[in-house]
């Protein structure tokens, strides 16, 4: 199968054009709802009447991405949410959505928040600055390949340090230690490996990136990363369908990871193609 390439047009219509059980992973972040209009194109989502046909959309595109994905593939959402102007009533997009695809046959697997240091100032005055997104994790089986991501554990005090030092060559029992240095043992005596780390935790705190040459929003290359590592091996095709600048082509790429895109807008590709130096077809 032709890998490391874009399709060009409708994902809705594009996405059929993929064979069945044809890719590891999906990463995505779809166009979200009533926001902004991509180039005016009428064939974009995210412009539908009512939020609830933006969702049925959606639940159709992820419906194919489940088809080709192999069994035991993932998929992960970024998706973000609106207030009505009606009656300021925040809408919970990323909620229903996921709601719906859970009703549709996907297997929900993990909610993760992004958080943001540098989120868009508002100047609202009756809530809070919102300063998060949503990462959703689905896959189609209760199994399926996952490469557990760890980050640094917090260090135990000086004499605890020492005393795990002595338990690791045998010398000292974790029952012969004193109350307080068992208080400040490493964390990782307890969790499992001092040298990897502790499992990565469900709060993502990622600084916002722009890409100089994009007038719209990109992934952070570190979350795209991140995503990537945990849900493929080198080697595996990563698909992104709603690929906009190419951010997750670029991260696939530089992981040893194949990449297919799908994306609506042709006056993208040029973004694409600098940011991955590879011929994009139509």
């Amino acid at each position: 199968m032709k890998v490391n390439y874009t399709l060009i047009g409708d994902v809705r219509d594009k996405i059929k054009e993929l064979p069945d059980q044809s890719v590891q992973m999906c990463i995505t972040s779809p166009p979200y709802y009533d926001l902004r209009n991509y180039e005016k194109n009428n064939k974009q989502l995210g412009l539908e009447k009512t939020s609830d046909e933006y969702i049925e959309n959606l639940v159709n595109v992820f419906a194919e991405v489940n088809r080709v994905l192999k069994d035991n593939g993932t998929l992960w959402i970024n998706i973000g949410d609106k207030y009505f102007q009606k009656n300021k009533q925040l809408g919970l997009i990323p909620q229903r959505l996921i709601i719906a695809l859970q009703q549709s046959g996907w297997i929900v697997r993990q909610d993760i928040i992004w958080s943001k240091p540098n989120p868009m100032p508002e100047s609202v005055k009756d809530r809070f600055t919102k300063a998060h997104e949503y990462i959703f994790l689905l896959s189609k089986k209760p199994t399926y390949k996952f490469n557990q991501i760890f980050e640094p554990i917090k260090r135990g005090t000086p004499k605890a340090e020492r005393d795990y030092k002595k338990m690791k060559k045998g010398r000292l029992t974790y029952r012969g230690l004193r109350k307080d240095n068992k208080k400040h043992l490493p964390q990782s005596f307890v969790a499992g490996n001092l040298e990897k780390g502790k499992n990565k935790r469900s709060v993502w705190q990622i600084t916002t990136t722009a890409y100089k040459k994009a007038h719209f929003a990109t992934f952070p290359k570190k979350l795209v990363e991140t995503c990537i590592k945990a849900g493929s091996d080198e080697g595996d095709i990563v698909l992104d369908c709603f690929m906009g600048s190419g951010t997750t082509a670029a991260v696939a790429q530089d992981l040893f990871r194949k990449w297919i895109g799908i994306e609506v807008n042709d006056s993208y590709l040029q973004l694409i193609e600098e940011r991955t130096s590879q011929q994009t077809i139509f």
